[in-house]
């Protein structure tokens, strides 16, 4: 990690104190940072290789709605075969250069009856269903607790600030419980009726080891999800990859405009 920080830092002209993770499609906002310099995932020590379409694998450090931010665009994921120490690295760089808000965004079936392919939802809490945890092995006390208290890991202040925007645009924002499982498989409906069961709102694979990692390392998270399509048998149709890319695409406009408005905000 150490490379990567000394990478980025010899070359970004700001101090970042806020960070954004760019899910499925959304990766174009990264190229709307003023002043903006690129460091492609391929050229910085450590981390992961994104393979699916509509993660380019970068980071960009420059100014978003006037302030100095530090933008991810696209992630490794698990079911690439990445270790779940690669992929909570860039959350643990972006901690070592200065960052203390982490808006993470993803694109997620939805669950609860009533989401529609379009509809953005505050994430209020998650359950970790990947069996594995970024914390697992040796704990360095100096950068976080060895046992972490989970209990606020999505911030409430941020989420209001986050409706208020929304507000202002005149976007709805619908708040619940995010599912992360592994993948790449998409889930079976009968597991789509347990996660109900369980309490969940939308599934996706990713953003959980990121949340757990920025939350280890004292950074405060905002978590969003895109609704792409509806989960697996309850529309009666197959789910693909190109579905969830084509929704965000479609949707991309308002989601950029929501996340300026929220940067501005904070």
């Amino acid at each position: 990690m150490t490379d990567a920080v000394s990478q980025i830092r010899g070359r970004m002209k700001v101090s970042p104190k806020i960070g954004l993770i760019l899910g499925s499609g959304l990766g174009s906002l990264a190229d709307k940072c003023e002043g903006g310099v690129s460091f492609p995932f391929t050229e910085l020590e450590g981390y992961p290789r994104p393979t699916v379409v509509g993660h380019s694998g970068r980071v960009v450090a420059g100014t978003l709605s006037g302030k100095p931010v530090l933008v991810q665009a696209g992630r490794g994921h698990l079911y690439e075969g990445n270790p779940v120490a690669t992929v909570a690295l860039p959350v643990r760089t972006m901690r070592e250069l200065g960052v203390e808000t982490l808006i993470v965004t993803n694109a997620a079936g939805g669950i609860r009856a009533g989401f529609r392919p379009g509809d953005f939802m505050l994430i209020s809490d998650h359950l970790n269903l990947m069996g594995v945890n970024p914390l697992s092995g040796p704990n360095d006390d100096s950068k976080g607790p060895r046992f972490l208290d989970m209990t606020s890991a999505y911030d409430a202040n941020l989420r209001s600030k986050a409706r208020d925007a929304g507000k202002r645009l005149g976007i709805e924002l619908q708040e619940g419980v995010y599912a992360g499982l592994l993948g790449p498989t998409y889930e079976t409906p009968a597991e789509i009726r347990m996660l109900r069961t369980l309490g969940a709102d939308a599934v996706g694979m990713s953003t959980v080891p990121e949340v757990i990692a920025a939350r280890h390392r004292g950074i405060k998270v905002l978590g969003i999800s895109f609704i792409s399509n509806a989960a697996a048998g309850m529309s009666g149709q197959p789910l693909s990859h190109e579905e969830v890319t084509h929704e965000a695409d479609k949707a991309r406009p308002r989601f950029e405009q929501l996340l300026l408005e929220i940067v501005a905000s904070l």
